[in-house]
């Protein structure tokens, strides 16, 4: 990967693990500076920071709940205070409740809302003020915004209002050099996907969902990142108001699945293809 970050400053929102942390370290390594936005764990994020300075990046560790439009202001206030400007802005931290439709409350729409939509939104907002010379938008979205699945209609939705709100914004702030995109992840191992599967009824992510997968794995969040990164990429100039899909081909495959299937429709392996 050519290292086109140097000298740039992101703004990656719940970097101190998964998939923002891949990517931080990932622009670290560039040389880049890092805004490492949190919510709790103070000491995770004091890793991350010393793991992008070890990679040969700066960071800052910021403490901010982007359910709260202050502490979004805030966000971006300490990452001009330290750095002056935003080059990349990325809005990766979510959160829902993985219920029924039938038992989600009105505090659990709200808040999806509100942690998910508004807060990519309002981020947004702060970002493009700190971005004169043109910058980079993306946001992190996943197959629940496109297909339904057990338990995930109050985030699936609100990842499918986030990929309507990067097309707009990719329309208003083209003329002014900033791209915006998404990336729509398929079932990536993090501590995400694992509470995900905890929930009660849900089936064995190794018997019941993995055989249907094409790839036969679930991804990994530097596959993700590295995603997040084209899109940042200059490489990538001409690309704004679109979704890049990271699933492994999850999304592409349908009943009657070629795991049910026998005889001449079993479909070969890497160990075992001729």
């Amino acid at each position: 990967m050519t290292a086109f970050a140097r000298d740039k400053v992101a703004v990656i929102t719940g970097s101190s693990r998964g998939i923002g942390r891949a990517l931080a370290l990932s622009l670290g390594a560039d040389g880049a500076s890092i805004v490492v936005n949190y919510k709790r764990n103070a000491d995770l994020a004091a890793e991350t920071v010393a793991a992008v300075e070890a990679a040969g990046g700066r960071a800052i560790a910021v403490a901010a709940d982007v359910e709260d439009p202050e502490q979004i202001e805030g966000l971006f206030a300490q990452a001009a205070e330290a750095f002056g400007r935003v080059d990349y802005f990325v809005s990766n931290a979510a959160a829902a409740a993985f219920k029924r439709i039938e038992d989600l409350k009105v505090h659990h729409l709200d808040r999806t809302y509100a942690m998910n939509v508004r807060a990519f939104v309002l981020g947004a907002q702060q970002a493009v003020k700190l971005m004169p010379a043109g910058g980079r938008i993306v946001v992190l979205s996943s197959y629940g915004s496109q297909h339904a699945y057990p338990g995930y209609a109050a985030l699936g939705a609100a990842k499918a209002s986030l990929e309507t709100w990067v097309r707009y914004l990719a329309v208003e702030l083209g003329p002014r050099g900033i791209n915006v995109n998404a990336v729509n992840g398929g079932i990536i191992k993090s501590d995400s996907s694992d509470f995900f599967y905890d929930v009660d009824g849900m089936p064995s992510f190794e018997e019941t969902v993995q055989p249907k997968i094409p790839k036969g794995r679930a991804g990994t969040v530097e596959e993700v990142a590295a995603c997040v990164r084209f899109l940042l990429d200059p490489a990538s100039e001409y690309v704004t108001g679109h979704t890049l899909v990271v699933d492994g081909g999850i999304t592409v495959t349908t009943p009657p699945y070629h795991a049910d299937a026998s005889g001449q429709f079993v479909l070969p392996t890497v160990d075992d293809a001729p």
